[in-house]
């Protein structure tokens, strides 16, 4: 069967089912539900093309179809999830990848707009309060195109003078399945590939490059065409009767001769981007601002950052 680009890693570990090296655990959390895949060795990591470390994945419906309420309780689930990823003491580096000018690749830079910034903060507040906030700065460093730089080497600049005890990095994902964009947010603790998820590969933002811990957290905004006309061409021929593999077969095949003659390679995203887009930047911001500052409570963060969802 044709395999198509997906950044998450529950995708890649339900092409292969069991797999030796790998532990998944799946879990209903009210209206969410939580999937955790545990890579524990190389050559797991080899078949899945995935790092050894845990995948934690979480998912909701549509995110302009959850009130205030639901959306408060998935950013707490989130920031529960990253503040078993981080270290418990140490400065933070947000870091907001992607575009900003493209609203598919803005979800990095929205984040950054959002989260409780307060590392300048230590020398000017009551030492009261100063005990009370974890030193947090964010970077929005833009892409090789408009920056003339690799995203790597301006984190790594970033990095070695603010010494946090780990990076954070904020970054669109591709998915699969049409199903998945919007609704499923991905957090690791194996860093990032930026432009993975497009054939845009770049350097890592990893331990290894960038000499400390790094939490990625992603979510799928965009699908490749030949996975939407896949879709609809095994909706198309599931009632034939041939074998679920069969059909799966013959819509790939399908997709591949429709797309591969004049148009090649095409990424889509949803129409309503922009309040996608918003809704989960807020989201994944407000879960940010939670596990990072668990000394301040909800009516805090929302008074010190201007956000209510």
């Amino acid at each position: 069967m044709q395999q198509y680009r997906t950044d998450l890693a529950m995708e890649r570990v339900n092409d292969f089912g069991s797999l030796s090296g790998v532990r998944t655990e799946n879990a209903t959390l009210g209206a969410f539900s939580r999937n955790i895949v545990q890579i524990e060795n190389e050559e797991a990591a080899r078949q899945l093309q995935k790092p050894c470390g845990q995948y934690i994945t979480f998912h909701t419906q549509q995110p302009k179809l959850l009130s205030s309420e639901e959306k408060s309780e998935l950013a707490g689930l989130i920031a529960g999830s990253l503040r078993h990823l981080l270290p418990p003491h140490g400065e933070i580096l947000i870091v907001g990848l992607g575009n900003r000018r493209i609203t598919s690749d803005a979800l990095g830079s929205r984040v950054t707009e959002s989260v409780l910034i307060t590392r300048h903060l230590k020398d000017v507040l009551a030492p009261a309060i100063q005990g009370r906030l974890r030193g947090v700065c964010a970077l929005s460093p833009g892409v090789l195109g408009v920056t003339g730089m690799e995203t790597k080497d301006i984190v790594r600049g970033a990095v070695d003078h603010v010494k946090p005890s780990a990076v954070i990095a904020v970054d669109a994902l591709s998915a699969r399945e049409c199903a998945r964009i919007g609704t499923t947010i991905q957090l690791t603790d194996t860093g990032i590939q930026p432009g993975s998820g497009v054939g845009n590969h770049r350097e890592g933002l990893t331990k290894e490059t960038l000499g400390v811990p790094v939490i990625a957290i992603g979510v799928p905004l965009v699908v490749y065409t030949a996975v939407i006309v896949r879709d609809a061409l095994s909706i198309l021929l599931s009632d034939m009767e041939d074998t679920q593999d069969s059909r799966e077969a013959a819509a790939d095949s399908l997709a591949q001769r429709i797309l591969s003659a004049d148009l090649g390679e095409m990424v889509v995203t949803p129409r309503e981007i922009d309040e996608l887009v918003a809704a989960l930047a807020q989201i994944i911001a407000l879960s940010l601002n939670i596990a990072l500052q668990p000394r301040l409570s909800r009516q805090e963060i929302t008074m010190l950052t201007h956000e209510t969802l």
